[in-house]
């Protein structure tokens, strides 16, 4: 958890990994990369502490859930001085609202049998459960092992016990009863990251956060002519439905 050991911040490690993210499905993404960070609180910081997401009660999650992904969400990409964190940015109203979608009920994916969930990771993924029951079961037992171990809720414990359980989840030293913890910390990491950087008509990138910090322009019309330019874009980001930042 020292910053010291690495020189590397959780912000740090999402901007290296960005360019890959697309490419990043159900494998280890890496929280043993993005945990070596000091916790960071919006608190802390200036610049995130304009920002906070706005008001939403969850259509699909249950509070408890819900709380869940607030906690998680604001440990994988915490608000640092750079600016607000997943939770800031409204990475769980995004998350719910991805809920009522067909990718949450797997409509677009061939879920027919044998399932071997120990085949190569070039077969893909290889359970039976869709991304609903993959939180629902997820969360669930998380919130499970946070008990036994602290009496309290995954939401309820420090940022660094949150940390290390996060930790053993990625890294399949906890054991889930209904699921593979690590392929439940895949889930919860992509779609943080998806939310992070979507449009914010999904939910997501409130005030386009998530685009200022790595200078993409989003949806604007044509913006060819800077490509090249090897200089930093100097105009805010356009959401799809025209808004600026």
């Amino acid at each position: 958890m020292s910053t010291e050991k690495t020189g590397n911040s959780r912000r740090d490690f999402l901007l290296k990994t960005i360019t890959l993210a697309p490419a990043v499905a159900l494998s280890g993404a890496g929280l043993g990369s993005l945990a070596v960070s000091r916790p960071a609180q919006a608190a802390e910081h200036p610049l995130a502490e304009a920002q906070a997401a706005r008001d939403y009660q969850p259509t699909w999650f249950t509070a408890e859930e819900f709380a869940f992904l607030q906690a998680a969400s604001a440990r994988l990409i915490p608000a640092d001085e750079r600016g607000p964190g997943a939770l800031e940015a409204g990475v769980p109203e995004f998350i719910d609202r991805q809920m009522n979608t067909p990718y949450a009920t797997g409509a677009n994916w061939y879920m027919q049998g044998p399932f071997d969930p120990d085949a190569m990771a070039e077969l893909g993924y290889q359970l039976p459960l869709v991304p609903q029951q993959i939180y629902r079961l997820g969360i669930a037992e998380a919130d499970s092992i946070a008990q036994q171990q602290h009496g309290k809720a995954f939401a309820a414990l420090t940022g660094e016990q949150q940390d290390t359980l996060l930790t053993a989840m990625e890294k399949g030293s906890v054991t889930f009863r209904q699921l593979p913890a690590a392929v439940f910390f895949a889930f919860l990491l992509q779609n943080t990251r998806e939310g992070f950087f979507s449009d914010p008509l999904h939910g997501g990138n409130q005030n386009m956060v998530g685009w200022k910090l790595i200078g993409f322009p989003g949806a604007r019309a044509d913006f060819m002519d800077w490509v090249e330019r090897g200089e930093r874009y100097p105009f805010p980001p356009v959401s799809i439905r025209g808004e600026r930042a």
